[in-house]
């Protein structure tokens, strides 16, 4: 049961670095300041990443654990190649997500 849990504690964390991935692709990079090291541009531009990053992975972790546990065990079981499978079905879900992000707030003008 410990195991479990920790394989799906490092899945998360997975998860959450692809939403600061995702947040960084979509940001850019970090604004040049002139004289302070801690600027305010640079400030918006790490709460961003941060925050918005964090809630992009938690939104992909929530959509894979649970596909994972439900059906992902029970088709993986035995085979040898479930990490990278799992990991390229995390990645497809990031994507997903991103791609999603990018409609909302680009083209529809929601977020």
């Amino acid at each position: 049961m410990v195991k479990r849990i920790l394989n799906y504690l490092g899945w998360f964390i997975v998860a959450i670095l692809l939403g600061f991935l995702h947040m960084r692709i979509v940001l850019g990079t970090p604004p040049e300041s002139d004289d302070e090291k801690f600027s305010f541009a640079s400030m918006i531009y790490e709460w961003a990443l941060v925050q918005v990053g964090a809630i992009v992975g938690l939104i992909i972790a929530l959509i894979f654990i649970p596909l994972d546990v439900f059906y992902l065990n029970n088709k993986l079981q035995g085979n040898s190649k479930a990490t990278p499978f799992r990991f390229v079905i995390i990645t497809l879900i990031a994507i997903i997500i991103g791609g999603t992000h990018y409609i909302l707030e680009k083209v529809i003008d929601v977020i």
